[in-house]
């Protein structure tokens, strides 16, 4: 058996939307390297259901691989996203398996919360990429598995925001601009005398 990380968007199709279909095809994938992983899954392989683009992101629960070599019909659907228009019945592009709901975790976890733990610090999830399927090693499933049956510690509450130092300098006083003074009225020169 081998274990997989399998992302898809909440508001698109969550772990809650599994739980109510039980069996759904993981169509809409268009990276050939995804495509490849889910080449490789056999019937009954383990999967971390994995809630992308949300906040925070994480892992939401638990899925099996139901079948394989599955054709996904959102390639011949003009409507769709992940129409391709070079896709046929005949000679179909893009293939997909069928995931079967198995638990939802009791306790999410966070990417912080796999960021931050030793034991994942190898996780294909970690490191750069965007990959929507992807391997899993055993000892990364079970201790993630694990994860989400522990509830997290509580976390560290934030400090407090210290108030701005208080400035022992007084104000400076606004200063009035000065008053222009008035000219001085000049008397007028005496006219001189007429001899």
């Amino acid at each position: 058996m081998r274990y997989w990380l399998m992302k898809s968007e909440p508001e698109s199709f969550s772990i809650d939307d599994l739980q109510r279909v039980t069996v759904e095809p993981w169509s809409g994938v268009r990276s050939m390297f995804a495509r490849m992983h889910m080449r490789a899954m056999s019937v009954g392989d383990a999967v971390l259901f994995y809630h992308s683009n949300a906040t925070p992101p994480g892992v939401a629960g638990l899925a099996k691989v139901e079948r394989v070599a599955v054709v996904d019909e959102t390639q011949f659907d003009p409507n769709s996203q992940y129409f391709d228009p070079k896709a046929t019945r005949e000679k179909p592009i893009w293939d997909c398996v069928d995931v079967r709901f198995v638990e939802k975790l009791p306790y999410f976890i966070s990417l912080p919360q796999l960021r931050a733990d030793e034991v994942l610090a190898d996780m294909v999830l970690l490191k750069p990429g965007r990959l929507s399927v992807q391997p899993v090693a055993e000892h990364e499933y079970h201790h993630i598995v694990e994860l989400g049956h522990i509830e997290p510690p509580p976390l560290p509450p934030k400090p407090p925001k210290k108030p701005a130092p208080k400035s022992n300098a007084k104000p400076a006083a606004s200063k009035k601009p000065a008053a222009k003074s008035k000219p001085k009225p000049t008397k007028p020169k005496p006219k001189p005398k007429k001899r």
